[in-house]
């Protein structure tokens, strides 16, 4: 296919655009353009806390004489990434019809270890085996990467004649809901590499330039010229990422999942508005301000809803009308047109 610059202009123009500048098993750097800063902001929020992961949620511990808590060994096991490769087929387990889980909404792991040698043992996340009838095998395996020597996070150490065994528990969800969840590690973002729009105020000793160096970022876009003019209506549109996954899922795999579920956000609101602009009979049946009914003396008439303030403003939910009765008894203000030596 031939690269035609006129057609790529063009869908540039029609929205945002994702450029890719590296990518590898742990890391994607891309930027982000032909967009505002509101929409950056929400991808970013949305990669950190609302993607999808599985992460050990119960842990059933059977036999523990090491040196460590209950607790503390749970609280360990939840943090261990494990891998959410077909995630989309587990349900969440509060959709779920099981009373407490299964293999349509969970993963089960055990860990049975015995420190039978003269050395103390360690007791790594290669000890937690999946268990069940699961058709994907590899969703809820710990994720071990090769920096660990095939081995993966330590758990704890026992010593001889220690033992530890549990079950655990791995269930799907977001890191709203727990950290644990978290599908990246880290990410970066940054706009206006050389500050030009004066967003930052940065604090220095003595020389600025010294004491803050460029980022990596600062190549990509123009320095600001000697002498040049502050365009005071200038908005930011070149934003540049740095995801760093944790394992569990890949880096260009978290950009992906982000812009899905920014796209599902966005579908469920034109949803859920056509609905209520559109109603039964295509007549809106939403929320509507008072309308004036031209005079007559009666003010405003409520036609969508009755406020507690009042219906047509003559009654409030405090007493009959005509300064008559509050919740707490009659109003020594009298009725109306009547002085009862009050205000």
């Amino acid at each position: 296919m031939d690269y035609d610059p006129m057609a790529m202009d063009e869908i540039e123009s029609k929205g945002p655009v994702i450029k890719i500048s590296q990518a590898d098993t742990v890391r994607v750097k891309f930027e982000l353009s032909n967009a505002d800063i509101s929409f950056a902001n929400s991808l970013r929020r949305v990669m950190l806390a609302e993607i999808p992961t599985i992460a050990i949620d119960l842990v059933e511990i059977e036999d523990n004489s090491s040196v460590l808590a209950d607790e503390f060994i749970a609280h360990r096991l939840g943090l261990i990434p494990l891998n959410a490769e077909g995630i989309d087929e587990l349900q969440y387990s509060r959709d779920c019809d099981c009373e407490e889980y299964c293999d349509h909404c969970s993963v089960k792991l055990t860990l049975h270890a015995r420190c039978t040698g003269d050395e103390n043992m360690q007791v790594v996340a290669r000890d937690l085996v999946p268990s069940g009838d699961r058709i994907n095998r590899v969703l809820g395996t710990p994720i071990i990467n090769e920096s660990s020597d095939g081995l993966g996070p330590l758990i704890m150490k026992l010593r001889p004649g220690q033992e530890i065994k549990l079950s655990c528990i791995a269930k799907k969800g977001i890191a709203k809901e727990h950290a644990k969840w978290a599908a990246p590690s880290a990410i970066g973002f940054e706009y206006d590499p050389h500050n030009k729009l004066h967003h930052l105020d940065m604090w220095y000793e003595t020389d600025a330039k010294l004491e803050w160096p460029p980022s990596e970022y600062a190549d990509w876009e123009e320095p600001p010229q000697e002498g040049e003019k502050f365009d005071f209506n200038a908005v930011p549109d070149r934003f540049y990422f740095n995801v760093e996954t944790a394992g569990n899922i890949p880096p260009d795999a978290i950009v992906t999942q982000g812009i899905k579920v920014i796209q599902e956000k966005l579908a469920s609101m034109i949803k859920d508005l056509g609905e209520t602009e559109g109603g039964e009979n295509g007549d809106y049946n939403g929320p509507r301000s008072p309308e004036y009914n031209g005079g007559g003396g009666d003010g405003w008439q409520d036609q969508g809803f009755t406020t507690p303030y009042g219906n047509g403003g003559n009654q409030s939910s405090w007493g009959g009308g005509a300064g008559g009765t509050t919740p707490y008894g009659t109003t020594p203000y009298g009725g109306a047109g009547q002085d009862n030596g009050g205000w």
